[in-house]
């Protein structure tokens, strides 16, 4: 009995989410506008160049409000937005404007799985335009400038446990400051865009160790028939190891490994698998961390082997090659912006 009460219970709560959340504005809308679910919004994996098995999705639902830049944190909420769509976007559920003039608040609760106690928790958005400051549990944890480049906060010393609360406050005044905005403008018109400006790409948790892979460049030299990885670490010790493997489906086909912060420059085989548009094949990628004989941490990838360059022909006309072979290109330029 008591598992059905509770089954009705959490059916009654996603209608409610449901209803309570509908696109914004009556313009032409795409066909995933109609797919949302406001329970399990943008599911996938937000980071798969370097993907951990463990993670949080906090899309969904936030409560938001729109103030005059340079006031405090508001008392109340004006209502709901819809991570991660633009608050200017019909998906938000808004459809307002800020301006140079307001910023955006947003706020949010999280629980953090009791299975992570002995990590780090790190807060990643793929992306906020432009300005973004955040808190954890009234706490600054850290500010970020720019509207297209992931950030992450380590926020393990401000949580709580239960429930946790995180706040975002937002700036962007569009084309009336001097950051990168391509065509958006606040007055758009002819072949001008609507702003975008907010979260706008997925916001999650990650639990990481207390030494941990914070990023991966995968460099792939077709010429010398190498794969060259740079991992770069939280922190340094001479006792660390990197081992990278190269994997097609389950096996192996090259591994190598380095130590004092050292590249990991992997030869691959002879009858290597060149990417091309007609054949784009990836490599699998694994990343290991290893102090000794103890695994630190563990980052699954991927790679292709392929070399953009340029030359010039008989007649002096540069061309764009892949993998040391010309390459004509020719397609039509399919661009929009919509509502939703």
């Amino acid at each position: 009995m008591r598992t059905i009460v509770t089954f009705l219970f959490a059916l009654l709560l996603t209608f409610n989410l449901t209803a309570q959340w509908q696109p914004a504005g009556d313009k032409i809308k795409t066909k995933w506008a109609s797919e949302i679910d406001v329970n399990n919004v943008l599911p996938e994996y937000p980071r798969p160049i370097m993907e951990r098995t463990e993670w949080q999705n906090l899309n969904g639902l936030w409560n938001y409000a729109i103030q005059p830049a340079g006031k405090q944190k508001p008392t109340s909420f004006e209502g709901e937005i819809l991570v991660p769509f633009a608050i200017e976007s019909s998906l938000s559920g808004v459809q307002e404007r800020v301006g140079k003039n307001n910023e955006l608040w947003y706020q949010q609760e999280f629980t953090v799985p009791g299975k992570w106690k002995n990590n780090r928790v790190l807060l990643h958005f793929g992306a906020v335009d432009w300005k973004a400051d955040v808190w954890v549990n009234d706490v600054k944890v850290g500010q970020h400038t720019g509207g297209y480049t992931p950030f992450s906060f380590d926020i393990t010393s401000a949580l709580v446990n239960g429930k946790n609360n995180v706040v975002v406050k937002v700036w962007d005044p569009t084309d009336e400051g001097f950051q990168p905005r391509g065509k958006q403008v606040n007055r758009p018109e002819g072949i001008w865009y609507t702003p975008v400006s907010g979260i706008w790409q997925t916001v999650w948790l990650e639990p990481v160790p207390e030494t941990y892979i914070e990023d991966l460049k995968i460099t792939p030299d077709v010429d010398q028939n190498t794969l060259t990885v740079i991992a770069r670490t939280s922190t340094v010790s001479s006792t660390q190891k990197v081992e990278v493997k190269v994997k097609e489906g389950d096996r192996v086909i090259a591994s190598a490994q380095s130590i004092n912060n050292q590249p990991v420059q992997v030869i691959m085989p002879e009858n290597v698998k060149l990417w091309s548009p007609a054949s784009p094949h990836l490599y699998d990628v694994e990343v290991v961390l290893w102090n000794g004989s103890k695994q630190l941490d563990k980052v699954d990838s991927y790679a292709a082997m392929r070399k953009y360059s340029v030359r010039r022909d008989d007649k002096g006309i540069v061309r764009l090659q892949l993998n040391n072979s010309d390459l004509f290109q020719f397609g039509p330029l399919d661009q929009g912006w919509w509502p939703d």
